[in-house]
């Protein structure tokens, strides 16, 4: 029941995703935009909860900000938002891009991923352009939880050189990150590093542009999550 209930959802969430166009100017796509952007994409969850933390000066991470919450970002002084989500042409970033736009805010994107390893280039790409943004940026994913958790450790240990031990507080249940379910495999990435690290010191940035590999990353977090599932 559950099943055939999630499915139908679904279903009428990619009907809806996909009336709404890359052009929100009139009304009508408009509508069915802000009705996408709320209901399926949770944005009226995300009123009340923002997920909002400091992850170093002048760096901060979030949830997808809504147009009002990006005036409020505005009026702190953010100069430029980057996106982990990607430029996917669908409700959430056609109103962030909107907003952007008329703020003044620069928006950049680096996509990665909540369930699955981002490639070695993706990660290459996120590293290098949080180097380039100018601050105070406010990185975000969706929830805030899990992309913007990988990408704030990425930070404090690569840029900011912080220890990784203390840097992965920033992937916690605090921000709402579950490393027992599929989401664990951003936290996964850096027990491998950790591994390698152990064997022979190298540093986290090398690692990834060098020896890090996705496939390798998939196939021993499922092996480990059906490790736990037997156990």
């Amino acid at each position: 029941m559950l099943k055939r209930i999630e499915t139908w959802f679904e279903s009428i969430e990619r009907r809806m995703r996909g009336s709404v166009g890359a052009d929100i100017a009139q009304r009508e796509a408009r509508r069915r935009a802000w009705l996408h952007f709320h209901l399926f994409d949770h944005a009226f969850f995300r009123y009340w909860w923002t997920n909002f933390d400091k992850v170093a000066e002048g760096v901060y991470r979030s949830n997808h900000p809504d147009p009002a919450r990006l005036v409020r970002y505005k009026e702190m002084g953010i100069r430029s938002i980057l996106n982990l989500r990607g430029d996917d042409g669908r409700s959430p970033w056609l109103f962030e891009k909107e907003a952007c736009d008329a703020l003044g805010i620069e928006l950049r994107t680096a996509r990665i991923y909540a369930r699955k390893p981002a490639r070695r280039k993706e990660i290459v790409a996120l590293i290098d352009t949080m180097r380039q943004m100018e601050k105070p940026f406010v990185m975000h994913c969706k929830s805030g939880a899990d992309r913007a958790g990988f990408a704030s450790v990425l930070y404090k240990a690569v840029i900011e050189g912080v220890p990784l031990e203390e840097a992965r507080k920033h992937l916690s249940l605090r921000y709402a990150h579950a490393n027992w379910t599929a989401t664990g495999i951003v936290g996964h990435i850096f027990d491998m590093y950790e591994a390698r690290n152990a064997e022979s010191p190298i540093d986290l940035e090398t690692w990834f542009r060098t020896e890090y590999d996705h496939n390798t990353a998939a196939e021993s977090f499922a092996a480990k999550r059906a490790g736990r599932r037997t156990t």
